[in-house]
């Protein structure tokens, strides 16, 4: 049966040092986790032939389909601060690029597919834990509406994998707009190769910013557009609670989508300091510090684009230090305008930001759970005698002293406490990935081989905003001897 790969591969067009030819490794005893049916038809994708053996060979890296260009990506990197000139797709094999029914064009990877020329002595596989972490994360994300790579599929391996301990494998199809990170322009420019910079910025530009082509200064406009994605994708990630947990900018996507959840997290008590990744000892990605760390990654972008913005020195970095300045306005308005709209403020006023900020304070100082204090907002307007927000905070006076003049601002809005309160429900999630409901599905996959918290959870996240009957186990927080305070690279 055929699967319906229509590969147009793009990047793997582009000169030799961009890449290197790469097969999957084949595994011992693929079996199939789960294909993503609704992603696989926007593909233009048979889902059912996936599912069937031949599929499950192929999103195992046992077979390759025809058409496809089976590549590891060349790129650098900061990790953590630290340059790496040479990182590269280490676990990944890009197979190809379709184009979807939707038009739009994707890559489709396969992620703990084995070695590679840039897998610096690794082994080139993926825990099972980490795949299923990415599959859920990713997905909820899609649901939330943030931009972010997809997960079309996981697959166990038959083998295991050799990390603290012994541990099951498992391989990922990731879909991506792309792979482009701002690491992969600084391979380039790390080797003084002006003209693979130039290839590199061109191939963005037609491919995720085409309306830029013909711009006065392209190059400039491509910076430009890659800082206003990114401003507004941090943004989106602060207004729900998401910690990346590994910023680095070889995570961070040309075309402004939310790429690598290793020890991604979301926060669950609000508190700006909030860190879960285990190497990351000094909270350089802690959850307030996303925005700064961006606007960092950001401008090693605009050092690599320098030669084209400019023949000389000196206007250039000029001329990037004017696009960069662009990054926190375009920051401040995409959080401050999505802070007001979670607090029910669909129209602008004067102190409406003090307001906000007051509530934050007042969360942080009495530990109230970030996601359930905004999603229970929407009956506080309703009813100022409901208990659900205030029994959030350690000191319930606390919210009344705030909600009092939160109150009398609503009542400014068009439409009534309804209309407010439909508006937040819209906009407030009910269910996110809570880490210990994560930890608890990977857990029972990978100790059991019981996938139904797995399958349970993917549900609950599927339909964020909704109230579903049955399902509140989803909607809480972690009781005291279930938190989970750290999480783990898959390396």
């Amino acid at each position: 049966m055929p699967l319906g790969f229509r590969f147009d591969n793009s990047y793997a067009r582009l000169p030799e040092r961009f890449f290197e030819p790469c097969l999957p490794t084949p595994v011992a005893a693929p079996r199939l986790v789960r294909v993503n049916a609704a992603l696989a038809d926007t593909l233009g994708l048979d889902a059912a032939a996936l599912a069937g053996p031949e599929g499950v060979a192929v999103l195992a890296g046992n077979r390759v389909p025809e058409g496809a260009a089976p590549i590891a990506l060349a790129y650098a990197g900061h990790q953590f601060g630290q340059f790496v000139p040479r990182l590269g797709d280490g676990r990944a094999v890009l197979l190809g690029e379709v184009v979807g029914r939707d038009g739009l064009r994707r890559d489709i990877q396969l992620k703990g597919s084995g070695p590679t020329p840039f897998s610096r002595r690794g082994d080139g596989r993926a825990a099972l834990g980490p795949v299923l972490r990415e599959y859920l994360v990713s997905e909820a994300m899609a649901a939330l509406g943030l931009p972010t790579t997809r997960a079309l599929a996981a697959v166990t391996t038959g083998e295991v994998v050799q990390r603290e301990e012994a541990r099951p494998g498992g391989v990922l199809t990731r879909v991506a707009a792309s792979h482009l990170r701002v690491g992969t322009f600084q391979f380039f420019a790390a080797q003084g190769d002006v003209e693979g910079v130039r290839t590199l910025a061109d191939y963005a530009i037609a491919r995720h910013y085409p309306e830029l082509a013909g711009a006065e200064h392209p190059y400039r406009a491509l910076l430009e557009a890659v800082v206003a994605r990114q401003a507004d994708l941090v943004a989106r990630w602060l207004l729900i609670g998401f910690v990346h947990g590994v910023m680095n900018t070889d995570n961070t996507a040309i075309s402004g989508e939310t790429i690598d959840f290793g020890p991604c997290a979301f926060m669950e008590a609000y508190d700006p300091g909030t860190v879960f990744s285990s190497i990351d000892y000094a909270g350089r990605y802690s959850y307030g510090n996303q925005p700064r760390v961006a606007q960092w990654n950001l401008a090693r972008l605009a050092e690599t684009l320098l030669p084209l913005l400019a023949a000389e020195e000196e206007p250039a970095v000029a001329m990037a230090q004017e696009v960069l300045a662009g990054f926190g306005p375009r920051f401040e308005a995409a959080y401050g305008g999505g802070l007001a709209r979670k607090i029910g403020l669909g129209t602008a006023r004067e102190g409406d930001g003090p307001l906000v900020q007051d509530l934050l304070r007042r969360m942080a100082e009495n530990g109230a759970d970030f996601t359930l204090l905004f999603r229970s907002l929407g009956d506080a307007a309703m009813e100022p005698e409901a208990a659900g927000a205030r029994a959030l905070f350690a000191d319930p006076a606390a919210f009344d002293g705030w909600a009092e003049g939160w109150r009398r601002r609503l009542a400014e809005e068009p439409g009534g406490a309804e209309a407010s309160r439909a508006a937040m429900l819209r906009v407030n999630p009910a269910v996110i990935p809570r880490n210990h409901l994560v930890e608890a599905a990977i857990d029972a996959a990978v100790e059991r081989q019981d996938f139904t918290s797995f399958e349970a959870l993917l549900d609950a996240l599927s339909r964020p905003f909704d109230h579903r009957p049955g399902l509140e186990r989803f909607t809480l927080p972690a009781k005291p001897e279930e938190r989970v305070l750290q999480t783990f690279c898959g390396t």
